[in-house]
């Protein structure tokens, strides 16, 4: 999950609450962060492909501006293993992020986001691209009972090098399946990212537990359907989230 392929929002904490989503999953949703509080996110990732395995480790944090508008930076340290041997680390993109919800389930029958993402270039060529990118993504959501539905996607403005404009979409379920644990599967798609490159189709599940009302733990894994030697085959992301 490097950079916007795998990037990569928060669930429910009891049943009689609302449920909500985002990490650990490729699908992002339009619930932002309540207004004056906090959500941190201390998570590693990473993808294996056949040239090796890259990934990040860093701190994700959100903050609710003001009714309906989260605002959100993230920092990552980046890694590159390549497969004949050495690994690299240095700074990855970091991204910062506006998310707005515009439309809510109570009158709309959806809750409707935009929320658009800045990265900017990585530490060097290795740990990314040396050109700013932007995501300019919709994303919407549906609960009912226990279940909650929710994606959506969006397009990348991705210029410079061998670099091009590229599109994501995805979509995933989530089930609360104990008052302190929740289930979900997605599928994603993303098509190529540079020239001559491959698109990308992937299948993950993941999981989140609450350990109390402040401390999450976050979990997710994903197989590349298409194209998974040059693009994804098998990808990963852990958190420990922080909510106040």
């Amino acid at each position: 999950m490097t950079g916007v392929r795998w990037t990569l929002l928060t669930f429910l904490l009891t049943l009689a609450r609302p449920v909500v989503a985002g990490p650990p999953y490729f699908s992002d949703d339009p619930e932002p962060t309540p207004y004056r509080h906090y959500e941190i996110y201390l998570f590693t990732n990473g993808t294996t492909t056949r040239d090796g395995t890259r990934g990040a480790a860093g701190i994700d944090f959100n903050y609710g501006g003001a009714p309906d508008l989260q605002l959100t930076a993230v920092v990552p340290l980046a890694y590159d293993s390549a497969a004949g041997g050495g690994t690299a680390t240095g700074l990855g993109h970091i991204e910062v992020a506006a998310k707005y919800r515009f439309l809510h389930q109570d009158s709309f029958g959806l809750d409707v986001a935009v929320f658009p993402r800045l990265f900017l270039p990585a530490g060097s060529s290795r740990m990314g691209e040396d050109h700013a990118s932007l995501l300019l993504p919709i994303w919407v959501e549906k609960d009912w009972d226990s279940w909650s539905g929710f994606g959506g996607g969006g397009c990348v403005i991705n210029r410079g090098g061998e670099s091009q404009d590229f599109c994501i979409m995805a979509w995933a379920v989530t089930r609360q399946v104990l008052p302190h644990l929740q289930l979900g599967g997605e599928v994603y798609h993303q098509t190529a990212d540079t020239r001559g490159g491959r698109a990308a189709t992937g299948a993950g599940g993941g999981l989140r537990y609450d350990v109390n009302e402040n401390y999450h733990l976050l979990a997710y894994a994903s197989v590349g359907i298409q194209n998974a030697d040059e693009t994804n085959r098998s990808s990963w992301y852990t958190a420990l989230l922080f909510t106040y």
